[in-house]
């Protein structure tokens, strides 16, 4: 059967039609993503047979897809091991406890964008800042009454904000790299977008976490708990240094947390001399399981583990399959080139590569490709219009990696949701800075204040 070019209409149909299965099945109904996801592949796939791709083009859809995210996978894995090991070794205690005599309750939900934002930009990683840091505060913030959709809010907004702004994220880098623009210049410039949001999700997290209440009480009990059950101690803190280091002398995401790992076993063994490897292992492979004389602290505190992250991992092979098959068909691009052609006037055109990237994010679920995609594809509108590539750079950064963590079957969105435990559609609202980024981007275009041009020679 011979293959036709797809339509614009056509692409435009296959994507609603996809996103609204997708929406109704997890926002109507809540269903978990896995199975939505996987029945939109089916559909797809018969689509395409009936459009002529063979079974080898299907095939090769879905290994392209996959492709992109291998190294973020086998993160993930890692940070799975690292979390069951971090709490055996009372490093996410230690955290917990040092929360508790520092953060009053007032300013407990200020105070974990504030630290999350700083570790995000010393660190340059957001999935490492929330799967450390992160985890230590939303377990801090269930001990004192406070929404845990509200915690992971402000969590997850300061980790989005510290990757944005380091020159040691790979988003970072990325969009800088896609739009031809310097590095540094571009963080520079991504300020115009990313101040405006991050002080009105500061004074928005001021406002809603003054509702938290502090039981003092409680607090104490559970610090003597922790105390009495882990080893509380400031050489906690060593890991957390090695990881700054690493980030600091750019050493790669994976031999960092490997180190980490070898050095969190060596405080472990030191602790514990007669800890057997079979626990050991099982640890690394299960997660930690705390037995201590409250429940509360128990729930909070079994967590870790490869096997947790193995839903996660399952839910992200879906999604860039079917994001994977979309562009081995050419219905992304079918469905974005001729919006490139008539877009002339820069608020128009910054919004349209905004939303662009936010609908990658819907449709392929991979940060990377909301980055690469719309970059590609609109740089020579941009260049046309004399629209500097920080313009760009930035726009690349405001519409797509900031948003992956608004999408339950996203990568970065899923990984939060599984680490921190509360569902994407509890904490979507609370993200503040992923929600006001694009919306001050797009001021920016229409107004034209922080808006970079080419300087004419």
């Amino acid at each position: 059967m011979k293959k036709e070019k797809i339509s614009f209409t056509e692409s435009i149909i296959i994507l609603i039609a996809l996103l609204a299965i997708l929406g109704i099945a997890v926002i109507k109904f809540s269903l978990s993503p896995e199975v939505p996801v996987l029945f939109t592949v089916l559909l797809l796939t018969f689509w395409a047979r009936l459009r002529g791709f063979s079974w080898q083009d299907v095939q090769d859809g879905i290994k392209e897809g996959i492709g992109v995210a291998i190294i973020p996978i086998f993160i993930f894995i890692l940070i799975g091991a690292l979390i069951g090991i971090w709490i055996k070794a009372g490093i996410i205690p230690s955290i917990m406890v040092l929360g508790f005599h520092l953060i009053s309750g007032s300013f407990f939900v200020p105070s974990v964008f504030i630290v999350c934002s700083i570790i995000g930009m010393a660190i340059g990683s957001g999935f490492t800042t929330i799967s450390t840091s992160g985890i230590a505060r939303v377990c801090n913030g269930t001990l004192m009454n406070i929404n845990p959709a509200l915690v992971a809010g402000a969590i997850i907004s300061g980790a989005v904000f510290g990757d944005k702004m380091s020159p040691l994220s790979d988003s970072t880098n990325l969009s800088s790299a896609v739009a031809e623009s310097e590095l540094f210049a571009h963080i520079k410039n991504v300020m115009w977008s990313t101040i405006p949001a991050f002080i009105v999700s500061l004074i928005l997290f001021w406002i809603l976490g003054n509702s938290g209440h502090m039981d003092l009480t409680k607090i104490e009990h559970t610090s003597r708990i922790l105390q009495a059950n882990f080893s509380i101690t400031w050489w906690a803190l060593i890991p957390i240094i090695l990881m700054i280091f690493c980030a600091w002398r750019k050493i790669p995401a994976i031999p960092t947390l490997f180190m980490n790992i070898a050095v969190t076993v060596i405080m472990i063994f030191i602790q514990s001399p007669h800890e057997s490897i079979q626990s050991l292992n099982n640890l690394v492979m299960n997660g930690f399981v705390a037995k201590t004389s409250d429940k509360a602290v128990d729930a909070l505190l079994t967590r870790g583990g490869i096997s947790s992250m193995m839903a996660t991992v399952a839910l992200i092979i879906s999604t860039l399959s079917l994001g994977g098959m979309l562009m081995k068909f050419n219905v992304i691009q079918s469905a974005m080139e001729p919006l490139v052609k008539h877009l002339k006037k820069p608020g128009r055109l910054i919004t349209v590569t905004i939303l662009s990237g936010i609908c990658i994010n819907l449709f392929v679920g991979e940060q990377y490709l909301s980055v690469i995609l719309p970059g590609r594809a609109f740089k020579p509108a941009f260049d046309k219009i004399k629209l500097s590539p920080l313009a760009l750079s930035r726009v690349l950064e405001d519409g797509g990696s900031v948003i992956n963590y608004l999408i339950p079957w996203g990568v970065a969105g899923s990984f939060a949701a599984s680490t921190l435990g509360v569902p994407v559609l509890q904490f979507l609202p609370f993200v503040f800075f992923s929600l006001l980024s694009p919306i001050f981007s797009i001021l920016s275009g229409i107004t034209g204040i922080g808006l970079k041009w080419v300087k004419e020679k």
